[in-house]
C-alpha cells in the first residue's frame, strides 16, 4: 500500500509532530495518460509552511487529510503515456509520499546534465531556479555589484553566492554558526556574517561592506532585511522570495530604516520562481555550463524513509539543514 503524509491540524506557530498523518493512498489502475512513480527523493521547503494555513495565498493551502505536495524526483514504474517510458526518471510535485499517479503532462523528464537525481531537487531545480532569476532578473545584479544574501547556507542562499561570484560580483553572506559560515566561505564569499554572533546583524553588515550594498537577496526578513535597508546604496535593488523569521512567529520586521527607501531609490520586488518557469532552459544552459566548468559546489542534508519526512521539516525552522534539505526514500 502506498503511503502519503497529511496535514492533520493546521499548525499554531512552530508546527508541532502531531499535526501530521501518515494515510494511505488507493492503489487504483492508471487512468489515460498517468503514469506510475516510486518516488525516491523528496523535496523539504520553507515554503511549505505557508501553505498550511488556511489563507488565500498563490498557492492553494493544503486540505486536511489529504496527501501533501511538494517536489519530487522518482523513477516511473508504470506509464499510460507514449511520451514517458517506464524506468524514466523524472521530477514532479506529488511529494511527501512514497509512490505518486500523476498525469504524464504533470512531469518532467531529468534534464541531461551530469549530477545525481536528487540535485534537481536543489541547485538544479526550484531552489536553484529561485536564486539564479532573483539574483540576475528580479535584482538585475551585475559586475562590480555587492550582493548581501541572507540563508547564504540554504539551497537557494548557497547558490545566490556561487552566481554571484560567477558574474564578478563581491558576496557577503549571512549564516548561523561557526561551521555554516566557514561553508558558505568555501563557497567564494568576500565576507560571512555569523547572525548567531555576539554583534547585531545591522552592524555587522556595516563592517562587512563599508561602501554600502547595491543588492539584497532575501530568504529571511526580519533584522536581516532591517540590516540591509540600513546600508543599501543609491538605487539598490532587493530580490525577496522568502522570510522565514516570520513563518512561524507571524512578527513583523520592524522596518527602521524604511524611510531609507525614498531618498536612495531602493527598489523591493518580491516574487515567485513559477514567474521563470518559461525560461527553464536558459537556467539549464546557463548553470550546465557553471557546472562543467566546476564554479558550483553542493551540499545536502538528507534524512532517510519517508517516516522522517516530518522530522526534516522541522528542522528547516531550527537551522538543522546545511545546503538542500532532503528526504531519501
Amino acid at each position: 500500500m502506498a503511503r502519503a503524509w497529511s496535514l492533520k491540524a493546521r499548525p499554531q506557530g512552530m508546527p508541532k509532530h502531531t499535526d501530521f498523518a501518515m494515510i494511505d493512498l488507493d492503489q487504483s489502475a492508471l487512468g489515460a495518460g498517468e503514469v506510475r512513480i516510486a518516488n525516491r527523493w523528496l523535496s523539504v521547503d520553507p515554503y511549505m509552511r505557508g501553505r498550511m494555513n488556511d489563507v488565500k495565498s498563490y498557492v492553494p493551502p493544503f486540505a486536511l487529510g489529504e496527501a501533501m505536495q511538494g517536489g519530487a524526483v522518482g523513477e516511473v514504474v508504470e506509464s499510460n503515456d507514449d511520451g514517458i517510458k517506464v524506468g524514466d526518471m523524472v521530477l514532479h510535485m506529488a511529494g511527501w509520499r512514497d509512490e505518486a499517479v500523476v498525469p504524464a503532462a504533470q512531469v518532467q523528464k531529468l534534464p541531461a546534465l551530469d549530477v545525481p537525481p536528487q540535485a534537481f531537487l536543489g541547485q538544479l531545480g526550484m531552489p536553484g531556479m529561485t536564486g539564479y532569476f532573483g539574483l540576475l532578473q528580479v535584482a538585475e545584479a551585475k559586475a562590480g555589484d555587492t550582493v548581501f544574501v541572507s540563508a547564504a547556507a540554504g539551497a537557494v542562499g548557497s547558490t545566490v553566492v556561487q552566481v554571484a561570484k560567477a558574474k564578478g560580483m563581491t558576496v557577503i553572506g549571512s549564516a548561523g554558526g561557526a561551521e555554516k559560515c566557514a561553508w558558505v566561505k568555501s563557497l567564494g564569499a568576500d565576507a560571512v556574517i555569523d547572525y548567531k554572533g555576539d554583534v547585531p546583524v545591522v552592524k555587522a553588515l556595516g563592517q562587512a561592506a563599508p561602501k554600502g550594498i547595491d543588492v539584497y537577496f532575501d530568504n529571511v526578513g526580519g533584522e536581516h532585511l532591517d540590516a540591509a535597508l540600513a546600508h543599501a546604496n543609491m538605487h539598490a535593488r532587493f530580490a525577496v522570495c522568502g522570510m522565514i523569521d516570520v513563518y512561524n512567529s507571524g512578527a513583523a520586521t520592524q522596518l527602521k530604516y524604511l524611510a531609507r527607501l525614498i531618498g536612495n531609490r531602493i527598489q523591493i520586488r518580491g516574487f515567485i520562481v513559477s514567474d521563470f518557469i518559461s525560461r527553464a532552459e536558459e537556467f539549464y544552459k546557463d548553470m550546465g555550463g557553471m557546472l562543467a566548468a566546476g564554479t558550483l559546489k553542493r551540499q545536502e542534508t538528507v534524512h532517510e524513509g519517508l517516516e522522517t519526512m516530518p522530522d526534516a521539516f522541522l528542522g528547516l525552522f531550527s537551522g538543522g539543514n546545511t545546503g538542500k534539505m532532503l528526504v531519501k526514500v
